[in-house]
Protein backbone atom coordinates (compact mmCIF):
# COMPACT_ATOMS: atom_id res chain seq x y z
CA UNK A 1 0.00 0.00 0.00
CA UNK A 2 1.31 3.45 -0.95
CA UNK A 3 0.20 4.87 2.40
CA UNK A 4 2.29 2.36 4.37
CA UNK A 5 5.55 3.47 5.95
CA UNK A 6 7.98 0.53 6.20
CA UNK A 7 10.77 0.63 8.75
CA UNK A 8 13.26 -1.83 10.18
CA UNK A 9 14.19 -1.83 13.86
CA UNK A 10 17.35 -3.61 14.92
CA UNK A 11 17.05 -4.46 18.62
CA UNK A 12 20.43 -4.65 20.36
CA UNK A 13 20.37 -5.72 24.03
CA UNK A 14 22.81 -3.89 26.29
CA UNK A 15 23.30 -6.33 29.16
CA UNK A 16 23.91 -10.08 28.85
CA UNK A 17 22.15 -12.54 31.20
CA UNK A 18 23.93 -12.96 34.54
CA UNK A 19 23.89 -16.36 36.28
CA UNK A 20 23.62 -16.21 40.07
CA UNK A 21 26.27 -18.45 41.59
CA UNK A 22 27.68 -19.16 45.05
CA UNK A 23 30.85 -17.09 45.11
CA UNK A 24 33.59 -18.78 47.12
CA UNK A 25 35.21 -15.44 47.89
CA UNK A 26 32.08 -13.51 48.91
CA UNK A 27 30.65 -16.64 50.61
CA UNK A 28 27.18 -15.96 49.24
CA UNK A 29 25.26 -16.08 45.98
CA UNK A 30 26.28 -13.33 43.59
CA UNK A 31 25.52 -12.40 39.96
CA UNK A 32 28.37 -13.21 37.57
CA UNK A 33 28.95 -11.41 34.26
CA UNK A 34 30.90 -12.46 31.18
CA UNK A 35 34.48 -11.23 31.07
CA UNK A 36 34.50 -11.45 27.28
CA UNK A 37 37.37 -13.93 27.50
CA UNK A 38 37.55 -17.65 26.78
CA UNK A 39 39.83 -20.41 28.01
CA UNK A 40 40.86 -23.22 25.66
CA UNK A 41 42.63 -26.30 27.01
CA UNK A 42 44.13 -29.16 24.97
CA UNK A 43 44.53 -32.74 26.13
CA UNK A 44 46.08 -34.51 23.17
CA UNK A 45 43.68 -34.09 20.26
CA UNK A 46 40.74 -33.31 22.53
CA UNK A 47 39.81 -29.80 23.61
CA UNK A 48 37.91 -28.17 26.47
CA UNK A 49 36.60 -24.62 26.20
CA UNK A 50 35.00 -22.26 28.69
CA UNK A 51 33.65 -18.71 28.73
CA UNK A 52 35.07 -16.95 31.78
CA UNK A 53 32.64 -15.09 34.05
CA UNK A 54 33.48 -12.80 36.97
CA UNK A 55 31.63 -12.02 40.18
CA UNK A 56 30.15 -8.54 39.88
CA UNK A 57 31.35 -7.74 43.41
CA UNK A 58 34.82 -9.28 43.84
CA UNK A 59 35.91 -10.46 40.35
CA UNK A 60 36.15 -14.09 41.47
CA UNK A 61 35.89 -16.24 38.32
CA UNK A 62 33.55 -19.00 37.15
CA UNK A 63 33.95 -20.98 33.93
CA UNK A 64 30.88 -21.60 31.77
CA UNK A 65 31.40 -24.75 29.72
CA UNK A 66 31.33 -24.28 25.95
CA UNK A 67 32.34 -27.89 25.25
CA UNK A 68 34.37 -30.63 26.92
CA UNK A 69 36.60 -33.39 25.55
CA UNK A 70 35.71 -32.45 21.96
CA UNK A 71 38.03 -33.88 19.32
CA UNK A 72 39.65 -31.11 17.33
CA UNK A 73 38.35 -32.54 14.04
CA UNK A 74 34.77 -32.16 15.33
CA UNK A 75 35.12 -28.42 15.94
CA UNK A 76 34.36 -26.14 13.01
CA UNK A 77 37.18 -23.84 12.00
CA UNK A 78 35.26 -20.65 12.75
CA UNK A 79 34.58 -21.70 16.34
CA UNK A 80 38.17 -22.81 16.86
CA UNK A 81 39.54 -19.55 15.47
CA UNK A 82 37.17 -17.50 17.64
CA UNK A 83 38.30 -19.32 20.77
CA UNK A 84 41.98 -19.09 19.90
CA UNK A 85 41.77 -15.34 19.29
CA UNK A 86 39.14 -14.48 21.93
CA UNK A 87 36.99 -13.00 19.17
CA UNK A 88 34.89 -10.36 21.00
CA UNK A 89 31.80 -10.56 18.77
CA UNK A 90 31.67 -14.37 18.86
CA UNK A 91 32.04 -14.41 22.64
CA UNK A 92 29.44 -11.65 23.01
CA UNK A 93 26.89 -13.72 21.06
CA UNK A 94 27.66 -16.66 23.31
CA UNK A 95 27.20 -14.57 26.48
CA UNK A 96 23.77 -13.42 25.26
CA UNK A 97 22.69 -16.99 24.43
CA UNK A 98 20.90 -18.32 27.54
CA UNK A 99 20.85 -21.95 26.38
CA UNK A 100 23.90 -22.93 28.44
CA UNK A 101 22.40 -21.34 31.56
CA UNK A 102 18.96 -22.96 31.53
CA UNK A 103 19.50 -25.06 34.67
CA UNK A 104 20.66 -22.05 36.71
CA UNK A 105 19.10 -19.05 38.36
CA UNK A 106 19.70 -16.25 35.87
CA UNK A 107 19.00 -12.54 35.93
CA UNK A 108 17.93 -11.35 32.49
CA UNK A 109 17.73 -7.75 31.32
CA UNK A 110 15.40 -6.01 28.89
CA UNK A 111 17.41 -2.82 28.31
CA UNK A 112 18.01 -2.38 24.60
CA UNK A 113 19.23 0.03 21.95
CA UNK A 114 16.95 0.38 18.92
CA UNK A 115 18.51 1.24 15.57
CA UNK A 116 15.94 2.39 13.04
CA UNK A 117 16.14 2.25 9.27
CA UNK A 118 13.61 3.61 6.79
CA UNK A 119 12.76 0.97 4.16
CA UNK A 120 10.17 2.86 2.15
CA UNK A 121 8.55 6.29 2.09
CA UNK A 122 4.88 7.20 1.89
CA UNK A 123 3.15 10.52 1.26
CA UNK A 124 0.11 10.16 3.51
CA UNK A 125 1.02 7.55 6.10
CA UNK A 126 -1.90 5.70 7.67
CA UNK A 127 -0.21 2.31 8.18
CA UNK A 128 3.09 1.28 9.71
CA UNK A 129 5.04 -1.87 8.91
CA UNK A 130 7.81 -2.48 11.44
CA UNK A 131 10.28 -5.29 10.78
CA UNK A 132 12.22 -6.41 13.88
CA UNK A 133 15.78 -7.69 13.68
CA UNK A 134 17.63 -9.24 16.64
CA UNK A 135 21.34 -9.92 16.23
CA UNK A 136 21.39 -11.08 19.89
CA UNK A 137 18.82 -12.69 22.18
CA UNK A 138 16.76 -10.30 24.31
CA UNK A 139 13.88 -10.65 26.77
CA UNK A 140 12.19 -7.31 26.06
CA UNK A 141 8.44 -7.76 25.61
CA UNK A 142 6.80 -6.62 22.40
CA UNK A 143 4.27 -4.35 24.14
CA UNK A 144 7.02 -2.63 26.13
CA UNK A 145 9.14 -2.15 23.03
CA UNK A 146 6.30 -0.68 20.97
CA UNK A 147 5.12 1.60 23.77
CA UNK A 148 8.64 2.91 24.35
CA UNK A 149 9.57 3.44 20.71
CA UNK A 150 6.22 4.79 19.48
CA UNK A 151 5.61 7.09 22.48
CA UNK A 152 2.34 5.32 23.28
CA UNK A 153 1.12 3.80 26.51
CA UNK A 154 1.13 0.02 26.87
CA UNK A 155 -2.63 0.13 27.44
CA UNK A 156 -3.05 1.93 24.11
CA UNK A 157 -0.92 -0.69 22.37
CA UNK A 158 -3.10 -3.42 23.86
CA UNK A 159 -6.27 -1.60 22.81
CA UNK A 160 -5.03 -1.27 19.25
CA UNK A 161 -4.49 -5.03 19.15
CA UNK A 162 -7.89 -5.85 20.64
CA UNK A 163 -9.55 -3.50 18.13
CA UNK A 164 -7.85 -5.28 15.23
CA UNK A 165 -5.63 -2.30 14.40
CA UNK A 166 -2.37 -4.00 15.40
CA UNK A 167 -1.30 -7.39 14.10
CA UNK A 168 1.92 -9.33 13.58
CA UNK A 169 3.42 -11.66 11.01
CA UNK A 170 3.68 -14.37 12.10
CA UNK A 171 0.77 -14.02 14.49
CA UNK A 172 0.60 -15.68 17.88
CA UNK A 173 -1.43 -15.93 21.04
CA UNK A 174 -0.53 -13.27 23.64
CA UNK A 175 2.13 -12.02 21.23
CA UNK A 176 2.37 -8.63 22.94
CA UNK A 177 3.39 -10.25 26.22
CA UNK A 178 6.15 -12.33 24.66
CA UNK A 179 9.78 -11.47 24.00
CA UNK A 180 10.35 -9.99 20.58
CA UNK A 181 11.52 -12.41 17.90
CA UNK A 182 13.88 -11.95 14.99
CA UNK A 183 12.02 -11.37 11.73
CA UNK A 184 8.71 -10.47 13.38
CA UNK A 185 6.74 -7.82 11.46
CA UNK A 186 4.32 -5.52 13.28
CA UNK A 187 1.48 -4.02 11.21
CA UNK A 188 -0.24 -0.99 12.68
CA UNK A 189 -3.24 1.01 11.44
CA UNK A 190 -2.79 4.57 12.73
CA UNK A 191 -5.29 6.28 10.42
CA UNK A 192 -7.47 7.41 13.34
CA UNK A 193 -4.71 8.08 15.88
CA UNK A 194 -4.79 11.73 17.06
CA UNK A 195 -1.00 11.82 17.37
CA UNK A 196 -0.36 10.22 14.00
CA UNK A 197 2.48 12.56 13.01
CA UNK A 198 4.26 12.02 16.30
CA UNK A 199 3.95 8.25 15.98
CA UNK A 200 5.30 8.31 12.42
CA UNK A 201 8.26 10.40 13.53
CA UNK A 202 8.98 8.10 16.49
CA UNK A 203 8.75 4.98 14.34
CA UNK A 204 11.38 6.15 11.86
CA UNK A 205 13.63 8.40 13.92
CA UNK A 206 16.49 7.20 16.10
CA UNK A 207 15.30 7.92 19.63
CA UNK A 208 17.11 5.35 21.77
CA UNK A 209 20.82 4.81 22.26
Amino acid sequence: MSNTLCVQWTIVPRTAPQPRIACSHCRCVRPFQSSGKARLNANGRKLDAWLIYKCTVCDNTWNRTIFERRHVRDIDLQTLAALQTNDPEWLKRLAFNPMGLKAMEVTEFSDVTVRKKLLSHALDVTYLSIELRLPLTTTVRLDRLLASELALSRSRIQTLESDGLLSTVPSGRNILRKSVGDGLVVLLDISDEPGRGRIIDAASRQVNG
